[in-house]
């Protein structure tokens, strides 16, 4: 089943991909006309909310199987403090510093500031995960959260091409150090 699903997703992508790069072309009955993209169109956003609801009950099954106790918000990301701060809480265009771990739902760890060192962007400007944005603003200076990003607020479609797979949901492990 798990088979047929990820097959359904790829087709449907590869399918997007040949309709926006073959869009201005005509093809053999004419170009495509503004109700034939519509459907195109509704089509993939219905298979993508498919696809977001399965992801979704796949998180909320592994938080149930934790025994974790995690607020959701609107985007979809699942967070929970673990140790309470007492420091200010970032805003956007401030820089923060954080350690980390980030890993797959399976368990699997694919990069910690144990090895890469503190992590330090800046709120809404810097290009890292939407999830993560939105996390970081969720904490205090001082406090340690674990949060459960989708893959449509993390690494997207592709993954990272590196350790994340694609349409991957990953799991942070996060303290907030400093706010600047």
């Amino acid at each position: 089943m798990a088979f047929k699903n990820s097959l359904f997703i790829a087709i449907v992508y590869a399918a997007t991909l040949l309709q926006l790069s073959c869009g201005n072309q005509k093809n053999e009955h004419g170009p495509k006309t503004d109700v034939e993209s519509k459907e195109f169109k509704e089509k993939l956003v219905d298979a993508n909310k498919i696809y977001v609801k399965k992801e979704s009950d796949e998180i909320d099954q592994y938080v149930k199987h934790k025994g974790w106790d995690m607020i959701t918000t609107g985007s979809g990301l699942r967070y929970m403090m673990t140790q309470k701060g007492t420091g200010v809480m970032p805003a956007t265009e401030q820089v923060v510093r954080l350690n980390f771990k980030v890993k797959l739902l399976d368990g699997t760890l694919c990069y910690s500031s144990d090895s890469t060192g503190v992590y330090e962007f800046m709120v809404d400007k810097s290009s890292v995960e939407t999830g993560l944005h939105e996390g970081v603003k969720l904490m205090h200076v001082g406090e340690k959260a674990t949060m459960i990003l989708p893959s449509h607020l993390a690494y997207g479609l592709i993954g990272d091409e590196k350790r994340i797979p694609p349409r991957a949901s990953v799991l942070y492990e996060l303290e907030l150090l400093s706010v600047k």
